[in-house]
């Protein structure tokens, strides 16, 4: 048994308006420095989810590369804008 692994889940405290006091571990592991923006999702139950803002461009990047039919290079790209415009 590995008594070293990571935890799953931490503890965070809210103090005075409402700002939350992520564990140092945590900011280390995802890069999250002093002023950075992060995005919370609400869940579908009573639950929310912190992003940091490399995680929402991977996922974003994610989703459009499963949303191409097939690869494409930016020429073809704009040789396919260029047709579409020339029958117009």
């Amino acid at each position: 048994m590995n008594y070293h692994a990571k935890p799953v889940s931490y503890r965070a405290k809210v103090i005075t308006g409402g700002k939350i006091v992520i564990p140092a571990e945590l900011r280390r592991e995802f890069g999250i420095k002093d002023g950075d923006v992060l995005v919370l999702d609400r869940g579908s139950d009573e639950s929310f989810t912190i992003k940091t803002h490399s995680q929402i461009v991977k996922e974003g990047q994610a989703e459009f590369r499963a949303a191409l039919k097939r690869p494409f290079t930016v020429d073809e790209f704009i040789a396919e804008k260029r047709a579409e415009a020339e029958r117009e």
